[in-house]
């Protein structure tokens, strides 16, 4: 999915329409948004993206507009209390660090469309004198410079800084290695804000039924890249799934070839059938994914899964791996209350990933005798 901010800055860039750019750098306590929120503020009171909304939104909206006029960058610290946010509900009681950066279409279209495509990791960030660029593999990064909390905020200087040096000037075209995750700057690193791009994490459902249906256009808003697998082309097609879903259609020996992308990978399995479950669970319990689900209900997982170590298909420890039934428990009924449970326990489990969370605990965790383990919270 492409990042609707850096596309916004890549179309303002070639219609040669001035916008700011708004960032959240930092957060003390409870905020509307998180550390690396952005908006788009267009002249005519348009807003794509999103601080927070409310008064929140509405303050720094007033000041991006105010920044296109003047062209002057500045930094903002606001207090969400009673005083700031009764009127529209917005009392969180935190405080929120950020940037705003008239012109920040001066980067160039290219800049940011190669962020908002996310084909590749880019590391990008807003120098001292507030300046957009890439980061240098040549310049030197003591990683003990950032913050070691992603939501502690850094003194941020006001004012243009010595160079005089407007958003988008004297880009560095190469890209050097920071820390895996958003990070904030001090002062004498000479950045305000840093962040790493990457690509989206990888969702490959096996099966293009109604389940599968309902699940990857959610998938692929909230953010994953969806591949839908298939031998059957009547239903792995582009009639049944969005155009950014990839399809892939042909005989299941084929398929299961493929190997996983290099993006950290997850996997659901909701075939037509058990038999074309194990089929697929017998190849992808072996790959490299961060989680792997599949359809079905514990007396089904019992069954195959005693079948797998029977056979030496799979080990015990294999077999903790698979999450049977897939999905949070929430009564879920219809198809697409399905597609929401079972996205919701994927959202959690790329959160763990991407954190480095090494726990391979499933839930419900059953033992092979069909019971729940007792030794489970």
């Amino acid at each position: 999915m492409k990042n609707p901010v850096f596309l916004a800055l890549a179309d303002a860039a070639r219609t040669q329409e001035a916008v700011t750019l708004g960032i959240i750098t930092g957060v003390k306590g409870s905020s509307p948004q998180k550390l690396g929120a952005k908006a788009v503020f267009h002249n005519d009171g348009r807003i794509q993206g999103t601080l927070g909304g409310g008064c929140l939104e509405a303050e720094i909206q007033q000041r991006a507009i105010q920044a296109l006029r003047t062209n002057r960058p500045e930094t903002f610290e606001l207090l969400l209390d009673h005083d700031f946010g009764w009127d529209d509900g917005l009392i969180c009681g935190g405080k929120v660090f950020g940037l705003i950066l008239p012109r920040a279409q001066e980067a160039g279209a290219q800049f940011w469309q190669e962020l908002a495509e996310r084909a590749s990791t880019v590391r990008w960030g807003v120098q001292a004198d507030f300046s957009i660029s890439r980061l240098s593999h040549t310049e030197a990064f003591d990683e003990s410079d950032c913050e070691s909390s992603r939501t502690s905020p850094c003194p941020l200087p006001v004012g243009w800084g010595e160079s005089g040096r407007k958003p988008g000037e004297g880009l560095d075209e190469s890209v050097r290695e920071i820390t895996p995750n958003d990070s904030l700057g001090h002062e004498s690193t000479g950045w305000l804000y840093l962040e790493t791009v990457t690509p989206p994490c990888a969702l490959w459902i096996a099966g293009a039924g109604h389940i599968a249906q309902a699940v990857a256009p959610l998938a692929v808003q909230l953010d994953f890249q969806v591949t839908v697998f298939d031998d059957r082309p009547a239903l792995a097609n582009h009639d049944f799934f969005p155009q950014d879903v990839t399809i892939r259609a042909d005989v299941w020996e084929r398929l299961l070839a493929e190997p996983p992308p290099a993006a950290p990978s997850f996997a659901l399995i909701v075939t037509r059938g058990h038999r074309h479950d194990a089929l697929v669970l017998r190849d992808w319990i072996h790959k490299d994914f961060k989680f792997l689900g599949m359809i079905g209900s514990s007396r089904k997982a019992r069954t195959i899964f005693e079948h797998f170590i029977a056979e030496g298909l799979a080990t015990p420890d294999d077999l903790k791996r698979v999450a049977c039934p897939v999905g949070i428990t929430i009564q879920s009924q219809s198809v697409t209350e399905i597609a929401v449970s079972i996205m919701a326990q994927f959202i959690d489990k790329r959160a763990e990933a991407l954190r480095g969370d090494e726990s391979t605990e499933t839930s419900p965790e059953l033992d092979f005798a069909g019971r729940k383990n007792s030794t489970l919270p």
